[in-house]
């Protein structure tokens, strides 16, 4: 068994790891398959193996042996460096992934970069970084993105710019032939207009942050079904529909951001409002005793997700249905949930619906106390 794979925990050593399941002894050929550069440091930041394809990206030179923050000498167009960006040995204690960005080499050669951060356990140190690098060449799936993105933005503002201009283009010019109630009635319409382009700009910096990895999280241990109620109160208020809560009563406290634990939870409900049909229930799950994790599931009576479409579902600008919106409202919530350490699934209601399953780490005894 060769050097690399003694001291990287087994997760690493199955990405290399023949057909029975053994670590071959051929430097791990199998990294050379693989149509990105690829490259692994151990706990004490040295990189332990590295492909021809991330040796030719990085500036030719043999990588193994050398430290990581060396080896990663990238920077961003404001010349922030990939190690003092992204922290993968120092940074927030729950990561498991630096999300994909786009990183400069000295001579300005441009590469899209992820990384893995593998751990023993939630919040324990960085056993071991691994490290995807991808050629310029998918810049353009990027400048795509970005195009989409234009192009949506523009869409969605231009239908509240719209009645908003037009509203008080009309009261303006006829503000002596109204009276009271016509005036409320125009100046409600305004506000609701004013209010979806508040959310949608929102929305739109959260997904800037997310894609730059710089959101912004201020975890905490907090009560979810304070925080829950809360959210459900706002939803039937604004939709005048009944939102049923179901499950424990009494759970956990769970390790989150709470304006962000908030966020997540209204764009699923309103999905499910907007999207789904018949009564909406939130139910939360009890947790077992000794488990690290507390699930709440958002369930409609509509006609539910098929499972081919599932994955699509968090990627930008999915949209399904007649019923419109930006698109952006599940890739949101999958950012911002895995980015505090939780996760997102599909999977179907009993009653033939949708099932949306949000699932957030669980404050220990020491956090609790904090």
């Amino acid at each position: 068994m060769s050097g690399f794979v003694r001291g990287i925990p087994a997760e690493l050593g199955a990405l290399v790891a023949d057909g029975a399941g053994s670590a071959t002894t051929s430097d791990f050929a199998l990294c050379e398959l693989l149509p990105d550069g690829v490259l692994v440091a151990d706990e004490h930041g040295t990189v332990v193996n590295a492909n021809h394809l991330a040796a030719s990206m990085l500036g030719g030179r043999p990588l193994v042996g050398r430290p990581l923050s060396d080896v990663m000498a990238l920077q961003d167009t404001e010349g922030n460096s990939w190690m003092d960006s992204t922290c993968p040995y120092t940074g927030l204690a729950i990561r498991r992934q630096v999300n994909e960005g786009a990183w400069l080499l000295d001579d300005g050669t441009e590469l899209l970069v992820t990384a893995k951060l593998v751990r023993d356990r939630r919040g324990g140190p960085v056993r071991a970084v691994g490290v995807s690098l991808r050629s310029a060449r998918a810049r353009e799936r990027l400048d795509r993105e970005r195009s989409d993105l234009v192009a949506t933005v523009a869409h969605e503002l231009r239908s509240p710019l719209t009645g908003v201009r037009g509203f008080t283009a009309t009261l303006l010019a006829r503000w002596d032939r109204f009276n009271d109630d016509q005036k409320k009635m125009i100046m409600e319409s305004v506000h609701t207009d004013t209010d979806r382009l508040t959310r949608l700009i929102a929305e739109l910096l959260e997904i800037a942050r997310i894609d730059t990895n710089r959101l912004s999280l201020h975890l905490q241990a907090f009560d979810p079904r304070a925080a829950l109620d809360r959210v459900v109160a706002s939803a039937q208020a604004g939709t005048g529909r009944e939102i049923e809560v179901v499950g424990d009563e009494r759970p956990p406290l769970i390790m989150a951001d709470p304006d962000r634990f908030a966020q997540v939870l209204t764009n699923v409900v309103d999905n499910a409002l907007r999207h789904g049909e018949g009564q909406v229930t939130i139910e939360v799950l009890p947790v077992p005793s000794g488990a690290e994790a507390l699930t709440l599931a958002v369930e409609d009576e509509g006609a539910g997700i098929d499972p081919e479409i599932r994955k699509r579902v968090f990627t930008k600008f999915w949209k399904s249905g007649a019923r419109g919106g930006s698109g952006l409202g599940m890739y949101l919530v999958h950012g911002l949930i895995t980015a505090q350490g939780g996760a997102v699934a599909i999977k179907d209601a009993s009653s033939g619906g949708a099932r949306i399953e949000l699932t957030w780490p669980v404050a220990t005894v020491a956090e609790s106390v904090r």
